[in-house]
């Protein structure tokens, strides 16, 4: 799990862990609601975690690209060169959204020269194309919860309690080596 604040970790991945902080707070306030009353417990509150989570993965993929570009290229604010290679770098930002596996394979690699994904790995995740897989069923489920909004009441929910602990526990562990790899390039 990831280390509260570590030195050696990106400013990204710091805001990743108050972002995922929050949805922690979520699950909670949903656990203590379904104990009390669980007729009650809006699930609202699960959906809400779901897109939390993955509104901190993707948030925590933007500011680490863009600290590692202004770290990396930092030195060529001013210049011709650096003015074309920040515009061009925003003009992808600003296109990117929901970062999948493909997303932040290619972001990472067209500016870094890092296929970040080929690093996914980790305990019971031993391939990076596993964990690509689960990253993508993730941002489907993401885009499912934003944009489809439980109406039929006869199916199960979106996002079952049991899930979102594995989501959250999956996306700690797959910022922590993303950050590991990173901040190594």
């Amino acid at each position: 799990m990831i280390k509260e604040f570590e030195q050696n970790m990106s400013n990204a991945l710091q805001n990743f862990i108050i972002g995922l902080n929050d949805a922690k707070e979520l699950m909670s306030c949903f656990d203590s609601i379904n104990k009390s009353n669980s007729d009650t417990a809006p699930k609202v509150l699960k959906r809400a975690t779901l897109i939390m989570v993955l509104t901190a993965w993707e948030t925590y993929i933007e500011d680490v690209a863009v600290e590692l570009f202004n770290n990396k290229f930092g030195v060529l604010n001013g210049c011709h060169l650096g003015n074309f290679m920040q515009q061009q770098f925003s003009i992808h930002l600003k296109r990117f959204h929901n970062p999948d596996s493909l997303k932040t394979k290619k972001i990472f690699q067209e500016f870094f020269g890092v296929d970040v994904t080929e690093k996914w790995t980790w305990n019971n995740y031993n391939d990076p194309d596993q964990v690509r897989h689960i990253l993508n069923k993730w941002i489907k489920k993401r885009g499912e919860a934003v944009h489809r909004a439980q109406t039929d009441q006869t199916k199960p929910h979106i996002a079952k309690r049991d899930e979102l602990d594995k989501c959250l526990r999956f996306f700690s562990e797959l910022v922590e080596v993303t950050d590991a790899a990173l901040m190594k390039v």
